[in-house]
């Protein structure tokens, strides 16, 4: 891994090229993915179909062939062991719990003069999920999707999730299953985007898609937006630990790990006040990644876009970390409640040397779904409140509208808009 040192003076040019990555557009892939997307909407399901059996090696002759019941995902459910169906259960059970709290409520109020004001929330009538197939099997993604549309009332949730050679993992379908997933399409890409964006014969139009996938799914839910609401486009993904030497060096190294096995171009990054304990943190990796199974992919990620930085005091190490507003931040220090408020850009907060980044993304609670690539300074982890929409109420009472139409109506004749002053002068007894 590279270190960096606050105290040298191109440190803050060797910052950002660390965090330099390359997010626009691949122009081959845009092309590819606007074709599809306008197949998809011309042709629908026959269109969705020849994509399917040309990209995931599928042999569907019908829709009816990609596509799942709630019988056949708790089928699904009823065929694992009984640990991994409690294991799912009680991930599931968590993350309800924790999202019944983002859970926005209606409001209201009346002026002195008897206008209503208010604001109304009401949940999308259906929304998609995206789940990645393929490589590896994410029920963990299909849980921190679907519980909080479910927990805000979304009537209908739709699922797609590749399968490759038509292979069905009956753990990401028994995850559909306990997460309150309506149907499921075995179908993936920008074809399965496309689908959810526009509707086919088979597959309705949802009003929103979550979920993360590779390239192609990232450019199809850009082109899509707009005609849909999406979560975001996710990045690669990205762990910064701040420690102050009170954890075991072996249990950061392994967190480091834990996002840089994900791919090659994730991002793992310690910051630290003391050299000796990088050098600590240095060698437990040197020892741990002997036994990784993924090791080539955690040492590439490490290589490419991994470092160590060592600060001079907590607070330096606080205020990097708010310019490089992490995916995850872990604050494996002591009395890390009273370091998080020093914190203002991060997606997610794990605090303690026993708070691992893994139990965020399994069973902690909170969603797993969070911002990438910076965006955390502006954006927030995906939440009920991304499957619920609001709508201001207002009732002018008469009285009202004599004070609010004079108001409206001095304002709209100084935009040259006659119309809406006449409006308001309509209801004005004077």
């Amino acid at each position: 891994m590279k270190l960096l040192n606050t105290q040298s003076a191109d440190f803050q040019s060797a910052l950002q090229a660390l965090l330099a990555f390359e997010t626009a557009q691949d122009p081959k892939i845009d092309q590819i993915v606007a074709d599809i997307c306008a197949d998809v909407q011309k042709r629908g399901d026959a269109a969705v179909i020849e994509y399917s059996n040309r990209f995931d090696g599928t042999s569907a002759q019908s829709m009816a062939d990609l596509t799942l019941t709630q019988a056949d995902l708790q089928a699904a459910f009823e065929r694992l062991p009984a640990n991994v169906q409690t294991a799912l259960q009680q991930s599931a059970a968590r993350v309800e719990s924790y999202h019944q709290r983002q859970k926005m409520q209606s409001w209201h109020y009346t002026d002195e003069d008897g206008t209503l004001l208010g604001q109304q929330i009401s949940a999308l009538d259906r929304v998609g999920i995206y789940v990645p197939g393929g490589k590896a099997a994410y029920p963990s993604s299909v849980i921190m999707n679907a519980m909080p549309a479910h927990v805000a009332g979304v009537p209908e949730i739709i699922m797609v999730v590749p399968t490759p050679g038509g292979e069905r993992n009956d753990i990401v379908l028994a995850a559909a299953f306990v997460a309150g997933v309506t149907r499921v399409f075995t179908i993936g890409g920008a074809q399965a985007v496309a689908a959810l964006a526009y509707g086919t014969e088979t597959v309705p139009q949802v009003d929103k898609i979550t979920g993360p996938g590779n390239a192609f799914v990232a450019a199809a839910k850009r082109r899509v937006f707009g005609v849909v609401g999406i979560d975001m486009v996710a990045g690669p993904s990205e762990i910064l630990v701040i420690a102050d030497g009170s954890t075991p060096a072996e249990w950061v190294a392994m967190d480091l790990f834990s996002q840089a096995e994900h791919d090659e171009i994730a991002q793992a990054i310690l910051i630290a006040t003391s050299q000796q304990y990088l050098d600590d943190v240095q060698a437990a990796m040197d020892k741990l990644i002997q036994e990784m199974p993924r090791r080539a992919i955690i040492e590439a990620s490490l290589g490419n876009r991994g470092a160590m930085i060592l600060a001079k005091d907590l607070d330096e190490a606080c205020e990097i970390a708010n310019y490089i507003a992490p995916e995850h931040l872990e604050l494996s220090v002591e009395n890390a409640q009273e370091w998080a408020p020093k914190i203002r850009h991060a997606g997610a907060i794990f605090m303690g040397k026993y708070t691992s980044e893994s139990l965020g993304d399994y069973c902690a609670g909170p969603n797993h779904v969070l911002p990438t690539s910076r965006t955390a300074r502006f954006s927030s982890p995906l939440g009920t409140y991304d499957f619920q929409k609001r709508s201001s109420l207002i009732q002018v009472s008469e009285a009202g509208a004599q004070s609010l139409g004079k108001i409206a109506s001095t304002l709209a004749h100084g935009e040259m808009l006659t119309a809406h002053a006449r409006a308001a002068e309509f209801r004005l007894k004077d």
